[in-house]
């Protein structure tokens, strides 16, 4: 599984135009070459770094590494920055192929939650 964390606004325009081409907040994937993604242990994380300043409005994408290979979108597992890898996809992403679109935000005490709220 791979996920993605976008905001409410960029998806809901993404399934008008049928696909998603953001690579992180702020930055779209012809200025940075790939969209931004992580793995479920990463997510917490990346949503802190990225995202602590806008607590709603957030979506986390769930992606399957099969159907994206199926589609030939092609997925790198890239270092971070800190050695970590995490995968980077160098194409669109067609809205069909994103399995859910879950909900996500901080609660009260700034701890990320994506799913079910806490």
């Amino acid at each position: 599984m791979i996920l993605h964390i976008t905001q409410q606004s960029l998806w809901d325009a993404a399934q008008v135009e049928g696909t998603y081409s953001w690579s992180t907040r702020g930055s779209r994937l012809d200025e940075v070459g790939f969209i931004h993604a992580s793995q479920p242990h990463q997510v917490a994380a990346v949503a802190e770094f990225v995202y602590h300043d806008q607590p709603q409005d957030l979506l986390v994408l769930v992606l399957d590494e099969t159907a994206l290979a199926e589609a030939e979108i092609s997925v790198q597992f890239e270092d971070g920055g800190s050695g970590e890898l995490y995968p980077h996809l160098y194409a669109p992403l067609p809205v069909k192929l994103v399995r859910s679109a879950e909900p996500a935000g901080f609660d009260s005490s700034g701890k990320f939650w994506w799913g079910n709220r806490p």
